[in-house]
Parts: structure tokens; sequence; C-alpha cells
């Protein structure tokens, strides 16, 4: 899926504003479409659910519905299970660009990724008790780079106090398999199903303490991708498999390089110092003589390593970057190149020929808002605020900056 790219001045940019709007009742008529043409790749996946305590819902009773997110397949999932009631959908604001209308008549409420958002909790009790319409939430709010659970901010529990509806959670299995963000979109042959359970009913809700909802929650979204691959037996025999995994190991764990590792078909190499890895199909890395044999278990060595840099002073990122922004809902606007920096003090982003010179602290989010080849344009970090997002899209295409980043955010704010 592609996304408008207009190319307009940097002072003319910052000058557009998002418009704030209360959540629309979803059409009827468009989340009919939306299940008619989800049906084929839900036919092509096998798709099946199973219910653990859904009966507790009561048909005319709006819901919170929390969701893991493993890649697109994952809304027509949400859906297909809830065909029969009204469903607002948490979105990132990006996916309005050029089609305000229709993501808001599908029932979309736009919310910016890892930036404070004090409209998003009185959209959603708005959707919730005025509307009547369930909410849809992916609270990990980026897609899983490893497979594994990403992090949940402390606020889900705290705004699940506040709306006091029943939750209910999905859980998907083979979604991430089947199409992993590391992969370019390239799908592969798996079956795909999930579970939807009642998790909290109101009276819960109301008797349990934030960080017990929190301990919940934490449980719940607890999951590695692979390990499931491995122990059910699950054959991926795609031979592009390991294409572009270098994007989730990025260090070599035998010379210690970084940005030399090469994913291609179904082997990972680095070119460095030569060790050469197989994803095998069943999700296990071999090599002659591995240090690793599990992508999540080599994916935290490169979170303690960047933990390390962190505390020996040593991290640092400088790239240069194309830059776009998000001002408003008419389209993602170029404008121009700049230094995207990060250190220990944060972020800093300079460039548009002087006229852009922007910090962001490493108190500002606990994650970091970073993508692989986002709406097929690059991989990219985003930084910004309420007014403003900024896209960097590294110059030199061959440099893995998104799992690193994110790493590098997450661990800051833990500091």
């Amino acid at each position: 899926m592609r996304i408008k790219v207009t190319d307009l001045p940097y002072e003319e940019a910052i000058n557009r504003e998002w418009k704030h709007h209360n959540p629309v009742m979803p059409s009827k008529i468009l989340k009919c479409l939306i299940n008619l043409l989800s049906k084929s790749e839900l036919k092509a996946v096998d798709f099946t659910y199973v219910n653990h305590d859904m009966e507790r819902l009561s048909d005319d009773e709006p819901c919170l519905i929390l969701m893991n997110h493993s890649s697109f397949i994952d809304l027509k999932i949400a859906e297909h299970i809830f065909s029969k009631r009204p469903l607002s959908i948490v979105c990132t604001s990006d996916g309005f660009i050029g089609k305000e209308w229709l993501m808001r008549h599908l029932g979309c409420i736009p919310t910016q990724k890892f930036v404070q958002d004090i409209h998003l909790v009185k959209d959603l009790d708005y959707a919730l008790h005025t509307l009547k319409s369930s909410v849809l939430m992916f609270p990990e709010a980026s897609y899983s780079f490893d497979g594994t659970a990403t992090p949940l901010p402390k606020s889900v529990a705290k705004c699940i106090k506040f709306l006091g509806v029943p939750v209910v959670m999905i859980r998907t299995h083979g979604a991430f398999l089947r199409d992993p963000l590391y992969n370019n979109l390239q799908l592969r042959d798996v079956k795909v199903s999930a579970e939807a359970k009642y998790l909290l009913s109101p009276e819960d809700i109301s008797n349990i303490s934030v960080q017990e909802i929190d301990d919940i929650l934490l449980k719940e979204f607890s999951f590695d991708n692979f390990k499931e691959q491995q122990d059910n037996h699950i054959s991926v025999t795609e031979a592009f498999r390991a294409d572009y995994l270098n994007r989730v190991l990025y260090k070599c764990p035998h010379c210690m390089t970084e940005g030399q590792m090469q994913g291609s078909g179904t082997s990972l190499i680095c070119k460095n110092c030569g060790i050469t890895y197989e994803l095998n199909e069943f999700g296990y890395l071999e090599s002659a003589s591995p240090r690793f044999a599990h992508v999540p278990d080599w994916y935290k060595w490169q979170r303690d390593e960047v933990k390390k840099e962190i505390e020996e002073g040593n991290y640092k990122l400088d790239v240069e970057v194309d830059i776009c922004v998000l001002t408003d809902a008419k389209s993602i606007y170029h404008v121009g190149e700049g230094v995207l920096h990060h250190d220990i003090d944060g972020f800093r982003l300079t460039g548009c020929d002087g006229k852009l010179d922007y910090s962001q602290s490493p108190k500002a989010s606990y994650s970091l808002y970073s993508d692989y080849y986002w709406y097929e344009i690059g991989d990219m970090v985003c930084i910004g605020n309420k007014k403003m997002l900024y896209y960097c899209f590294p110059k030199d295409k061959s440099i893995d900056i998104a799992a690193k980043t994110r790493l590098a955010v997450e661990e800051m704010y833990k500091l």
C-alpha cells in the first residue's frame, strides 16, 4: 500500500494543521464491503478462530478489543470476528493521508504513535459511550520486529480503568509467520488462526488496581512467534524467508561488526567475517559455529549490546536523511534533506537549508515509531510531537537503523 507524497517547502508545511473531529459511527455498508474484500485472503490462509468466554459479552454491549500486532491481516481478522457489531478502530494518523473521509466512515480514530495524545482517550470514550461502538486497539502500536511482544505503555491499564467497559483480547497465530515486517511484504503460505477471549468485565475492572490490570496485560501480550513455529513444527518453505533479515539482526555476534549483515534467500551472511547462518523451514538459525539458534535471542543480545553502549557513553547515531512531515490529512510532505542525530541526550534533527532544528528528549516516549519499507518508500524513523511528525529516511539505503534506534530509545527511557 502506497501513500501520497508531495514536495513542499518546509516553511509552507509547518503552517498546515491537523483538524480534530469526533469519531463517526462506522458505516454498515463499508463494513460489509471490507468483510467481502477480506474473504479471499482469509480463505487463502484457511483462517479459523475460537472463542473463550465470549458468551459473557452481550450483543449490544460495546467493548474494548485489544489485539497483538503482527501484520496487515490483523484488521481483516478483527472485522471478521466482530462482523456483527460496529467497530471503531484506533489507527496511526498517516493511515488517513489522502483518504480521510473514507477512514472516518470506516470508524477509524487517528492517533500518533508514541506521542502523547490528549484527544485519544476522549475519542475512545465518545465511541464507546456515545456512539455505542466497540473499539479495536493495538496497544503495542507497532508491528513486532523479532516476533515477540513489543513494550506496552502503562497508560493502557489506566485507560481501561477510566473507560469501564468489557475488555476482549484477540491473539493471532501464524499472522507473523505469513507476513513478518522485515520480509518486504512477501507473503508466505502459512495457516492463520486466532483466539478471542473475554478478558475483563466492568466489575473486574472496578475491583482491581491499575497495576493488577497492567500485570494481566503483560501476561496476555507475552508471546514468541518463532518459538510457536518451532514447537508446532510449522514449515515455511519459501526461498525468500531470510530476505532482509539483516533489518532485525543487524550486528554480527562473531566479529561484532554492525551494518555488514546481509539477508538473502534463506541465508544471513556477515560480509565482514563471512559467517553464514541458514534460517531453516522451522524457524531455527543454523550455522557451522552458531552463537544463536533463535532469532529473538539474537535480537535480545543486540538490545543488551545497545544498553551497554548507552551506559558506557558510546552510543551515537548520525545519518543523512530525506525528511518528510505530517501536518494534515492531505499528504505526507517531502520538505528536504538533513541529518538525524541520536545520543544519550535524545534526538536532534537538522536540515531543510537551516530552517529545521528539532530536538526530542529521551523521556518523550517509551518506544519509537520505526518501520521497514514504510508504505513501500523505505525504512524510516519517525520522531515529533502533536503538531508535527518528522519521517526520516536514510539516504544510504544500505543502513539498517530502524531496529537499533528503537532499541536505544527503549533502553534510554528505562534509564
